[in-house]
């Protein structure tokens, strides 16, 4: 193990928590009205039609063609991001990948995925998906409209996911049930809202997922997005009642199909007993795991190591068989 025990934070990013404690987590019960919430929102998400554009990218890269998209979400949104595609195989699987709260400027070629489709989107108001006035940085664009739960910046950024999956299928319609998601952090947390009221998403893959035990999450100390909610509640008042309906770990308690999660025992951005709340929300099953990170959103040493172990076992996940 090499859990940092040097790092320059004014607190502990482990919480004081080891593995057993982490494991022991038990996931919030959702408020009332939640399912009612997100599957209407999912209804009317689809009905839209995301009419996606493609053109051929200045970006190249010998293993995959690179095609630049743009399809419409909900509420007229405009979304930006890259479609990978094999060069000389046939597509047989689907994928979307989400991002972290820093955005995204190119994707991911590294993917170790085959005969996949992938596409990279940028959620509303960030990198391609920047949409003014809705702040581009993570500190303004989490707070954006928080009071308001049908107009909640995060609540959008799920139906781009969701219009994502509908923009795959609108491609290639003989992809339907071999669609998977992937996402990190912001994405890991807004893939734990979507998937269980999105049964076209077969599969997920989220890492140190945020907007897990939303109480916790108001309350801990970090670096993160979960510090500018804070700040906000400071002279706002309390929004918990609010994000209780955006509680990623009480959504993963609805998911269904297999799951491959990966969760760290030290994080300052997100704190480590949120991401457990999350992972530990999965259903129990011979299809999904839990992976343990020594460390999140921080170097450290072996960091190499366990993440070629992680990418190997992305690998398997998201392999046609």
């Amino acid at each position: 193990m090499s859990v940092p025990v040097t790092h320059p934070f004014a607190f502990d990013p482990t919480y004081g928590m080891k593995l057993p404690d982490l494991q022991a987590i038990v996931p919030p019960e959702a408020p009332p009205g939640f399912d009612p919430f997100w599957q209407t929102r999912y209804e009317r998400a689809i009905a839209t039609d995301p009419q996606p554009v493609l053109r051929r990218s200045k970006l190249t890269h010998p293993d995959w063609q690179v095609l630049d998209i743009v399809y419409t979400s909900t509420g007229g949104f405009r979304i930006g991001g890259w479609l990978l595609l094999p060069p000389d195989r046939p597509v047989r699987r689907g994928l979307v990948v989400g991002h972290g709260y820093g955005g995204r400027d190119a994707p991911d070629f590294d993917l170790p995925v085959e005969d996949a489709a992938v596409l990279f989107l940028c959620f509303r108001g960030l990198s391609l998906s920047a949409h003014p006035p809705i702040p581009p940085d993570a500190s303004g664009h989490v707070v954006q409209d928080i009071d308001k739960p049908d107009d909640y910046i995060i609540g959008g950024c799920v139906d781009d996911l969701w219009l994502a999956v509908s923009t795959l299928l609108s491609l290639y319609p003989w992809l339907a049930g071999h669609i998977g998601y992937s996402g990190v952090s912001f994405g890991g947390g807004i893939g734990a809202l979507a998937m269980p009221f999105d049964l076209r998403i077969n599969r997920g893959h989220l890492v140190v997922p945020t907007f897990g035990d939303r109480e916790q999450w108001l309350t801990l100390p970090t670096v993160g997005s979960a510090d500018s909610v804070q700040s906000y509640q400071k002279t706002h008042g309390s929004v918990l009642e609010a994000l209780r309906m955006f509680d990623a770990a009480s959504a993963a308690t609805r998911i269904k199909v297999p799951m491959l999660a990966a969760v760290a025992l030290f994080d300052p951005a997100v704190a480590p007993p949120c991401q457990f709340a999350v992972a530990n929300a999965l259903p129990t099953s011979k299809y999904n795991e839990t992976f343990i990170l020594d460390a999140g959103h921080f170097d450290y040493p072996g960091s190499t190591e366990q993440n070629a172990l992680l990418r190997e076992k992305v690998r398997h996940f998201f392999k046609v068989l």
